[in-house]
């Protein structure tokens, strides 16, 4: 692998992507360091100890979070932007059709998704602010100057400005990287974000207990082995192209097959299942301090029961991943259309009738495999309540999903360099098994 990074930086085309894009990545994390205005540091802190919320959106903004800086929310609003209109595809023809049309289809997909990304990161702004600007303890709150009336109105809208732009700017920088760098430009800036966070983590873990560290270092490279036998793990299934003859040709009659994923659904479960059972808690934060009494005691009750302290909490997190995982899945392999794409192009499955029976041979493999994807989800989810009896703590050194993307995004990155290797002629990251 060292000899591959030898290679990778003598050749200069290869050096100039992975040079442009670290500094794409040291100019992200610049910006992330720029606070916007009013905010209360030692109050921000104690709101990120008590809302799991905003740790996941600060995952997704690269760190930038932690200090509300003018990337907060960082390309979020835009992942939001593209499962919104990628579930839509089934409900709206209009969008199926567009899918299917090419490249010309995929910009006009682009577009809408950057469209659609400006409200969506107006209101994910108006949301975060407004939960950071509640009062939280002695420190008060970490968000001054908001709200939509008198003299707070100018302030709010110019931090909403500022917290929309900020997501406009990550994304082009995110293309940038795209274009002119090396790997998927969004899921590397959140990479590096989830990367530059583990000394903090280090540091933490070493002051509340040292041994810890060791605990989480066994477990992460146990569960980082899994994520990779997971994502990578694949059913193939046999594929047959009837023969044509065309005057003194034939054409097809080749074999080849149809990789279905173990894990089709990538890290989507685990941000809409946190999503979903932070969502009660946040509107319940609003009750607690309610004048009337049964308004407060059901917002204090449901506070108690999604706390990610209790059992509940973590019960339902499974669940939800599991399911979602099944949704998700089904919704994707639905878009694809495998067994008319097939039909069209001559081929069959051995044994299987073209079309209908196709299909549904297809879906019953693909439901039978997602059970094993779906379940180790659900186990790398609820993996921080599972290690709280030995280390102590839940906190890890990179969390669940942050472990999905770290992988994924580092498994992604070596495929493509060795793809640009392996057309010089030199030896990729990855060993193929013969």
């Amino acid at each position: 692998m060292l000899q591959a990074v030898a290679n990778a930086l003598k050749l200069p085309d290869l050096r100039k992507k992975i040079l442009f894009t670290l500094g794409i990545l040291v100019l992200y994390r610049l910006a992330a360091h720029v606070p916007v205005p009013g905010v209360n540091a030692e109050a921000l802190r104690q709101v990120f100890q008590q809302n799991q919320l905003l740790g996941l959106l600060d995952m997704f903004s690269g760190g930038a979070m932690t200090n509300f800086s003018v990337m907060a929310m960082g390309v979020y609003p835009f992942i939001t932007a593209q499962i919104v209109l990628q579930l839509l595809q089934p409900i709206i023809p209009s969008l199926e059709q567009l899918s299917r049309e090419g490249e010309a289809g995929r910009q006009r997909m682009n577009l809408y998704t950057h469209l659609l990304t400006i409200p969506l990161a107006l209101l994910q702004g108006i949301g975060q602010t407004s939960i950071l600007a509640q009062p939280l303890g002695a420190a008060g709150p970490a968000i001054t100057n908001f709200g939509f009336t008198g003299a707070n109105l100018l302030p709010t809208i110019a931090t909403l400005i500022t917290l929309a732009a900020g997501t406009m700017f990550a994304i082009w920088l995110g293309e940038l990287i795209d274009e002119q760098g090396i790997g998927n430009g969004l899921s590397i800036i959140i990479f590096g974000g989830i990367v530059a966070g583990i000394p903090q983590r280090l540091a933490q873990l070493w002051v509340s207990n040292p041994w810890s560290i060791l605990v989480f270092l066994v477990i992460t490279l146990i569960t980082m082995v899994g994520i990779v036998v997971v994502q990578e793990g694949q059913r193939r299934i046999p594929v047959q192209y009837a023969k044509r003859v065309r005057g003194t040709r034939v054409y097809g009659g080749q074999s080849t097959h149809v990789p279905l994923q173990v894990n089709s659904a990538g890290m989507i479960p685990l941000i809409f299942a946190v999503s979903i059972l932070m969502f009660p808690g946040v509107v319940a934060s609003y009750f607690v301090n309610a004048q009337v009494d049964i308004v407060r005691n059901i917002a204090v009750a449901i506070s108690r029961l999604f706390d990610s302290n209790g059992a509940f909490y973590w019960i339902m997190y499974f669940v939800l991943v599991v399911a979602l995982t099944y949704f998700y899945t089904d919704v994707i392999f639905r878009q694809q259309n495998l067994a008319e794409t097939l039909q069209r192009q001559g081929g069959f499955i051995p044994g299987i009738r073209p079309g209908q029976r196709t299909a549904e041979y297809l879906h019953g493999v693909l439901q039978r495999i997602t059970l094993v994807g779906a379940c180790f989800l659900g186990i790398v989810a609820v993996l921080p309540a599972l290690v709280r009896p030995l280390a102590g703590t839940s906190e890890m050194l990179v969390t669940s999903t942050g472990l999905l993307i770290v992988v994924g995004v580092v498994l992604d990155t070596m495929k493509q360099l060795e793809a640009q290797l392996l057309m010089r002629h030199y030896e990729g990251f990855i060993k193929r098994m013969r």
